[in-house]
């Protein structure tokens, strides 16, 4: 959409009238009107032409940036940053380094003879975008492994009975469907995936789609997504930070790809499909009868970006050192290839809505006259996009003193619908959940469980950075009632990711407010409460990740 100038500077200068307004001592703002126009104000700042897309690393998102910094200021926060020159800012510098496909690369399959099947790029294959040397070549054996799945406390392992050594492994994207679905988003990971056939002695992955996974993202997407940059963070010796960095990503094979794949093996592609798409989704694993020659050129460039933190100081001394820390990635995609017409992808459900909606959480607390007892980090963060690169950084390098006890992100609220009901990620599994029921009870919105576990999303957005470092998590989406599964599902497919999520939306900014004050009274109820959140016993995450000390007796 194309946004005037002139109405992102009238966002920008109306807002102070709204967070200079105020109400009586020890009471949350209740005049949903007025915050509704808060939220608007912010998501036409931020979703305007004049941010270009908020692209981690470009000007764009470093006037975004600037921006949440001020009205940090106006609300009282306290800069939580880096210290430069003696002096706390507002911004973490975060290192980045940025990979893309110097061209389509090169994938062949090669049988027992010598005989040669070229994937097709764009039809067959998208290349991956690997980290290292600019150009890699492997030609090595490949092996199927069904979803890739090793989950030791289900008694399941994908690569049992299979020799991967120095071999590349085909894996199904996704997870089984009979796992919990949190637990299945976590074995979903790409990251996951990697880390489990880098464990194993694979040389490189490669995803395969499934039918399903062509109706729900198209491979035609897919592509469009792989011609921008792919980021990762930097040490600060310049090494970049990679988790299983000898098992590169080399490719995602389409559905055509992966039958090329299967072909003359033990096992067809659609034997593989039916077995995997059973709840047990033991998809049945074997040595495929080709090797894969790659050949994968990529180009790097070094930039920087900055997370925008600021801290509201708690008033409990034996409490302000706890934090509890409310996220939202500022970033969005930036400019991409035009989709009728138009490049430029404003973000203005994600993540503008999710910025808006914190900068009012930020309001209530200031508007309530009552300081929290523990402290409460406001934190913007850099390439979400990127994979949740900015939250990640900061997790494993906080600017603040004192234990992050609890997260709670807002991320792309589908703001078009008056909804009723939110899903609550995370939260039953820690002590977080009487929370979100009390907050919920007080705000007259319902808790559904995930209508989508297919999507993942528990590991999708920042919050699982925190939760990888054992923080007690919880992340909100609007639900599906009311009319919200076509809105969101419409959305999902129409606009997610594309230029259309701009301000020509039907957006509903009450939608905005209510959505801010639920997240309000959720922060409220962790930062007041005598006890931090803890894991509850024997959670899967908090096994996996916790610390000693964060996990219930």
């Amino acid at each position: 959409m194309k946004t005037p100038v002139f109405l992102a500077a009238a966002a920008l200068f109306a807002l102070p009238s709204f967070a200079l307004s105020s109400s009586a001592a020890g009471q949350v703002p209740s005049d949903l009107d007025r915050s509704a126009a808060a939220v608007r104000a912010h998501v036409e700042f931020l979703a305007s032409d004049l941010l270009e897309g908020r692209e981690a690393g470009t000007r764009g998102y470093d006037i975004a940036a600037a921006y949440v910094a001020s009205q940090f200021a106006q609300l009282g926060l306290t800069p939580a940053g880096d210290v430069r020159e003696g002096k706390t800012t507002w911004f973490q510098d975060t290192p980045l380094l940025a990979v893309r496909q110097a061209d389509d690369g090169r994938f062949a399959l090669l049988d027992r003879g010598g005989a040669e099947t070229v994937l097709v790029p764009g039809e067959d294959v998208i290349t991956g975008r690997p980290l290292g040397a600019p150009e890699l070549k492997l030609n090595a054996p490949l092996v199927f492994a069904g979803y890739g799945v090793v989950a030791p406390e289900r008694g399941r392992d994908d690569y049992r009975g299979l020799d991967v050594k120095g071999k590349i492994v085909v894996v199904f994207q996704g997870a089984p469907s009979g796992f919990q679905t949190e637990e299945r988003a976590y074995y979903a990971s790409v990251r996951t995936k990697r880390l489990a056939a880098e464990a194993n002695g694979a040389v490189g992955l490669v995803l395969a789609y499934r039918p399903s996974d062509e109706t729900r993202r198209p491979f035609a997407q897919m592509r469009r997504a792989a011609e921008s940059w792919s980021m990762t963070w930097t040490r600060p010796d310049g090494t970049a930070f990679d988790t299983a960095a000898r098992t590169p990503m080399l490719a995602t094979l389409s559905v055509a790809g992966a039958n090329k794949l299967f072909a003359g093996a033990r096992r067809s592609y659609a034997d593989a499909v039916a077995a995997a798409e059973k709840p047990r989704g033991e998809a049945p694993r074997f040595a495929l009868p080709y090797r894969l020659d790659a050949a994968i050129r990529t180009e790097t460039r070094t930039t920087r970006s900055a997370n925008v933190a600021g801290l509201l100081p708690g008033s409990d001394p034996k409490l302000k050192d706890e934090i509890v820390v409310l996220s939202a990635h500022l970033d969005h995609v930036g400019i991409t290839a035009p989709v009728d017409g138009d490049s430029i992808n404003n973000g203005a459900l994600d993540n503008a809505g999710g910025i808006a909606t914190t900068l009012e959480v930020a309001r209530a607390f200031r508007d309530s006259g009552r300081a929290p007892r523990r402290s409460i980090l406001f934190l913007a963060v850099t390439a979400e996009e990127k994979g949740l690169l900015g939250a990640e950084y900061f997790a494993r390098n906080p600017t603040v003193a004192g234990t992050m006890v609890a997260n709670v992100n807002l991320d792309m609220p589908v703001l078009t619908y008056d909804f009723v009901d939110v899903v609550a990620f995370g939260s039953e599994r820690s002590g977080i959940a009487q929370a979100v029921q009390r907050a919920a009870t007080r705000t007259g919105v319902a808790l559904s469980p995930d209508p989508m576990p297919e999507e993942g999303l528990f590991t999708r957005s920042d919050h699982f950075r925190f939760v990888e470092i054992g923080v007690p998590s919880t992340f909100l989406m609007t639900g599906f009632q009311n009319g919200g599964e076509a809105k969101f599902r419409g959305f999902l497919a129409q606009c997610y990711h594309k230029p259309c999520d701009d301000l020509a939306q039907p957006i509903d900014y009450a939608a905005g407010a209510k959505f801010a004050r639920i997240n309000y009274e959720i922060t409220r109820e962790l930062a007041d409460a005598d006890a931090r959140p803890l894991w509850n016993r024997g959670d899967f995450f908090g096994v996996k990740f916790g610390p000693r000390g964060s996990v219930a007796d």
